[in-house]
């Protein structure tokens, strides 16, 4: 398949036109001009080395060069169609916790950004298997629908904050019930559900909807993040930083509920670990889905395009060679031998 990487560059070849329209616009001033000289039959017999046809043909020449080279600057380049192959691997999707809780700084830098670089660590390790993302906080939001395009995965996990989602709290149960509608409906496909959460579970049910979720054949894992004596949540107003009070006035402390999570991984059939400052643990949990029996997944892909714009440009560089050479004027020595057979 042939394309242009560049092709906007493309757009210089209307110039082409523009450029051939003013060599004829002076050709035709320079002949007017001579004719004030004499008859131009008369003249050319005074003038035995001008030659007519040579400045046209040095014009023709410089016209196709310049062609060559807009072409190669355009990056011309060359790769095989779209293919369609099978790969073997699961769907793996990650309800990321957004609430205002997971600023808390008991887990370094806090809780949000040191579980935002596992999942980005875990992506990188990633080879045929489909990756989904769910953020959620007093409600759930998809962010990623199921892909294999891990870099689109990691730009927009980039991007992920507690102000990305306008209805704060926690809603677990509403982030499994997602995912159950997120994965493909392929029921031999192996499904792993990772919930990454302080575990603080305040708006419905959670355990009855992971229970739903193993009935479906998905596996839930629960990643607890945070420390079981809990620690104040960060808040930025008018420049000064400040913890996050309840009606009262006391200081909130948001603790880690770890019961919660572990009751949640054992109804959905997977596993529960509890991340510390060192590390998150999506890494013991990698090795566990791992040993999920891959299906086959169908997948579209481009093969890399090679560059050729080195041919255009060969070509520009040989006619702008065979420009330079060919004079305008007749060499007195050379007028009988006529390569290109235009001068009489």
């Amino acid at each position: 398949m042939f394309r242009f990487e560049n092709i906007e560059f493309l757009y210089f070849l209307l110039l082409i036109p523009a450029f051939i329209v003013l060599f004829n616009i002076s050709t035709a001033i320079g002949r007017k001009r001579m004719k004030r000289f004499g008859d131009p039959e008369v003249l050319s017999i005074l003038m035995p080395d001008v030659s007519r046809s040579r400045p046209t043909i040095k014009l023709t020449l410089y016209v196709f060069a310049l062609v060559f080279i807009i072409l190669a600057i355009a990056r011309p380049q060359y790769g095989t169609r779209l293919q369609e192959i099978k790969r073997k691997g699961i769907e793996i999707i990650i309800a990321m916790d957004v609430s205002n809780s997971m600023m808390a700084e008991d887990i370094q830098p806090n809780r949000l950004e040191k579980a935002k670089q596992a999942v980005s660590k875990m992506v990188d390790r990633l080879v045929n298997d489909r990756i989904g993302l769910i953020v959620f906080a007093g409600k759930a939001y998809s962010q990623i629908p199921i892909t294999n395009d891990y870099a689109s995965a990691k730009m927009f996990l980039s991007t992920i904050s507690p102000g990305i989602v306008p209805v704060q709290g926690t809603a677990i149960g509403a982030a499994i019930d997602l995912a159950m509608s997120s994965f493909t409906p392929d029921e031999e496909m192996n499904r792993a559900l990772i919930i990454i959460t302080d575990g603080e579970n305040h708006e419905d049910d959670p355990l009855v909807m992971a229970k739903q979720a193993n009935q479906q054949g998905i596996k839930v894992y629960t990643i607890g993040v945070g420390l079981p004596k809990g620690s104040p949540i960060p808040q930025s107003a008018t420049g000064h930083r400040n913890f996050l009070k309840d009606r009262e006035g006391k200081v909130v402390i948001s603790k880690l509920d770890e019961k919660m999570l572990q009751e949640i991984a054992s109804v959905g059939g997977g596993k529960y670990i509890r991340a510390n400052n060192t590390r998150l643990g999506l890494n013991a949990l990698f090795e566990d889905i791992n040993k999920m029996e891959k299906k086959e997944i169908e997948a579209r892909v481009y093969s890399e395009y090679e560059d050729i714009y080195q041919y255009p440009v060969a070509l520009a560089l040989i006619l702008l060679v065979i420009e330079y050479l060919l004079l305008e004027r007749k060499n007195r020595k050379l007028k009988h031998i006529s390569l290109f057979r235009i001068d009489k």
